[in-house]
């Protein structure tokens, strides 16, 4: 893929929120191999969805030919970004921040690749060079070339003046940030910044900083940001009811990660599959057609997380999710599936925990008490209407009673109300 062409998908994809001259981009982007950056802070043990965007773009250009530099923030996690904030971020420790730190660099290394060739990429914690710095250093070599006048007016600071306000830690963030784009540039030629849009003042500053500290005689340097994902009822993405989306598996199941995409709405798979993807667009196309043609069957919906989840998590594990989600409404055995993935995909169901030593109750009052019904009155309709499952069987009496034999894995029970309606009971060991 060439630089228009790289440059055209990105902008089809709807992936270029901000960029610097984009004929400059492309003028350098072909005339050999671009070394790129993007800064990934660990504010979490974990990486969540909403970080795929800029990481997903690296990996793009990366395939495109270019070098992918991802940027692990050892040292400006140790102060907090104030973009998108209205308070103040708490302070983690350092011993919590380096733990982090491995983490999340283990993370990002599963979406770039490592070779030999000008492509091969690279991973670096800006504390290798923040640390060697004294604060006389700090200030004398790089913050006098930062014009307050002009940090008050970048986003990231303004918003928090006109609300909480923002401590001298966290203003000198944009520093920091900016002297990253100047060392990578030192040692690794690096010549372009990739953020989420909230960091343009941060990434226009660290070209600033470039052209202040090594002269105008140098390669150009460039920026561009990717979109901030939105949901289109206004709820903030990555978010579910259960919490975050996380990338690590002990912390949002695969199963859920899977269901996360699965259910997404049809409004908004259009645009996830654009950012997301990396299908070709004729293929893009062809889902959306399916998508506005055959809403129910969610065949843009299944792509999609049939593809991230074996990007994040691999391809065993999205088959083990897919026959779950499958055998929960009735196209498999539930009994063969494995221990694990029942339980992460009973956990993401409604559910009800019987207590140590509880008898077990009539079927027709599990359906109440999972609230797959409104009432047991209406448990015994759904009974008499051939409605109700237990684990995949039709239970026809409405005083039939579930017995230890029943349980799957020696724990759950399985209830389905209808076609979709899937609800469980947790029998403690």
């Amino acid at each position: 893929m060439d630089a228009q062409e790289l440059l055209d998908d990105l902008a089809w994809r709807g992936l270029i929120a901000q960029a610097t001259d984009i004929g400059a981009l492309r003028e350098a982007l072909e005339d050999e191999p671009l070394t790129l950056y993007c800064g990934f802070d660990p504010t979490a043990s974990s990486l969540h969805v909403g970080n795929l965007v800029p990481l997903l773009v690296l990996r793009r250009f990366q395939q495109a030919g270019h070098r992918p530099i991802a940027l692990v923030g050892g040292a400006t996690g140790l102060i907090g970004d104030p973009s998108g904030r209205t308070t103040e971020r708490s302070l983690n420790s350092d011993s919590t921040v380096a733990e982090w730190v491995e983490l999340i660099r283990l993370q990002v290394e599963a979406f770039v690749e490592f070779h030999e060739g000008s492509n091969g990429a690279v991973v670096v914690s800006n504390l290798e060079w923040t640390q060697e710095l004294t604060a006389i250093e700090l200030l004398r070599e790089i913050g006098k070339h930062f014009s307050v006048n002009q940090m008050l007016a970048k986003e990231s600071v303004n918003a928090r003046l006109n609300g909480g306000g923002i401590s001298f830690t966290e203003f000198s963030y944009m520093v920091l940030q900016a002297y990253d784009y100047v060392e990578l540039f030192r040692r690794h030629g690096c010549r372009l910044q990739v953020g989420g849009s909230d960091q343009w003042g941060n990434i226009t500053a660290g070209l600033d900083l470039i052209r202040r500290l090594e002269g105008h005689d140098v390669p150009s340097t460039h920026a561009l940001t990717v979109p901030l994902v939105t949901k289109s009822d206004g709820a903030k993405f990555g978010k579910t009811a259960s919490g975050t989306v996380w990338l690590d598996a002990t912390l949002t199941t695969p199963y859920a990660f899977y269901q996360f995409w699965f259910n997404a709405d049809d409004r908004d798979v259009v645009p996830f599959l654009k950012y997301f993807s990396f299908r070709g667009r004729s293929e893009i196309e062809e889902l959306i057609r399916a998508t506005e043609s055959r809403p129910a069957a969610r065949e843009a919906q299944r792509a999609l997380a049939e593809e991230l989840t074996t990007l994040v998590h691999g391809a065993d594990e999205t088959s083990r999710v897919k026959e779950a989600s499958q055998a929960l409404f009735g196209h498999g055995d539930l009994s063969s599936l494995d221990a694990g993935t029942l339980d992460a995909a009973m956990r993401e169901a409604p559910h009800h925990v019987l207590a140590p030593g509880e008898p077990m109750p009539k079927y027709a009052d599990l359906l109440a008490l999972t609230e797959l019904v409104p009432s047991k009155g209406a448990a015994r309709r759904t009974i008499a209407e051939a409605g109700a499952y237990l684990n995949n069987v039709r239970v026809d009496d409405v005083e039939f009673v579930p017995s230890d034999a029943d349980l799957i894995h020696g724990r759950w029970l399985v209830l389905r109300r209808g076609k979709r309606a899937v609800a469980g009971v947790l029998v403690p060991g």
